[in-house]
């Protein structure tokens, strides 16, 4: 009886070598054959452009190519689900905004896949804030006198976003439950910017990419910006912790991958795009565009987006937003 069970025991053991040999394996061979990275919206948006920067580094680095498969659709629920699917090889990854981990699960009733088990974290990219900007038309000239003026003439100023749910939106919603004002939202399923410009909507939670841009051609003007500190590119314009201490959001991208991808691929996947986040020529260039680069082990980008999901949730819910 015993030697039975000592001969089950050295099976159970064996077998565990054997597979643990075997994922040491698959990290050692892979990669062996092009890897497709699927980004969540169209060419020649943001997501597209970071995610090219990332596969052309990791690219040469790997030694095999890496494509570039636009899927937009959904505020990028369609590539996720996409990858989902996908088989768990190594060979497929999605590159999506956080808010399709942090926001999407709350605001969309159903999704075809569970962004909590189907897919996990591999490696962030980078990382922006945004920024408050306002109509030159608009009285208030930072957000202290925004929020004086909305409560002098409660509904009577607006904020534009890029839909509901969007940080655009829940940013601005933040701000309004915890200062106590009244603004009526705007949302458009397009950029709101030619009607902000024109002075037919107020205000605007505008990503500082494309928001400074605006900003120092006169266009608008800024009243506050969602980081933890002043922008260097805007050092006058002060942050919304000034008004809600503590607070600050920032727009991130990330890569995820199928679940059951094994763990020695997520492990040397995520070091090289943390290696390239540190590379002087992609963080030049991602600096260029008034972002950040951002690589962090995969515990910590996990953490993020319970971070996120946490605060977004909250507002989602008190405002019973949805967008089907």
């Amino acid at each position: 009886m015993r030697r039975t069970m000592v001969m089950k025991t050295m099976l159970v053991l064996a077998a565990g070598t054997l597979l643990a040999g075997k994922a040491l394996a698959q990290g050692a061979e892979w990669p062996n054959k092009p890897i497709k990275i699927v980004v969540g919206f169209a060419p020649g948006t943001p997501p597209d452009i970071f995610a090219r920067m990332y596969g052309d580094y990791a690219g040469k680095k790997l030694g095999v190519p890496v494509v570039i498969d636009n899927r937009p659709g959904t505020a990028g629920n369609l590539a996720s689900d996409a990858v989902a699917k996908a088989a768990p090889d190594g060979y497929t990854f999605v590159y999506n905004l956080s808010t399709a981990f942090t926001i999407n699960p709350f605001i969309y009733s159903k999704l075809p896949f569970d962004p909590d088990k189907d897919l996990v974290p591999v490696a962030t990219t980078m990382r922006q804030g945004l920024v408050l900007i306002a109509t030159n038309k608009f009285p208030a000239k930072t957000v202290k006198d925004l929020v004086a003026a909305a409560k002098a003439k409660p509904g009577t100023y607006s904020h534009a976003s890029y839909g509901a749910g969007s940080p655009s939106q829940l940013i601005v919603e933040s701000l309004k439950d915890e200062v106590g004002i009244d603004m009526l939202h705007v949302p458009y399923r397009a950029s709101p910017i030619a009607d902000l410009v024109g002075g037919q909507v107020d205000t605007l939670m505008e990503p500082i990419a494309t928001g400074y841009q605006l900003i120092s051609s006169g266009k608008v003007q800024a009243l506050a910006y969602s980081g933890p500190t002043r922008h260097p590119a805007l050092p006058d314009v002060p942050t919304l912790s000034e008004v809600m201490p503590g607070f600050s959001m920032m727009s991130w991208h990330g890569i995820w991958a199928p679940a059951a991808t094994p763990q020695p691929i997520l492990t040397r996947f995520n070091a090289l795009l943390v290696e390239a986040s540190k590379d002087p020529d992609l963080s030049r260039r991602i600096r260029e565009l008034h972002s950040e680069p951002l690589g962090v082990t995969r515990t910590e980008m996990a953490a993020m987006v319970r971070r996120d999901a946490d605060i977004y949730s909250r507002v989602v819910k008190a405002r019973n937003i949805k967008v089907d």
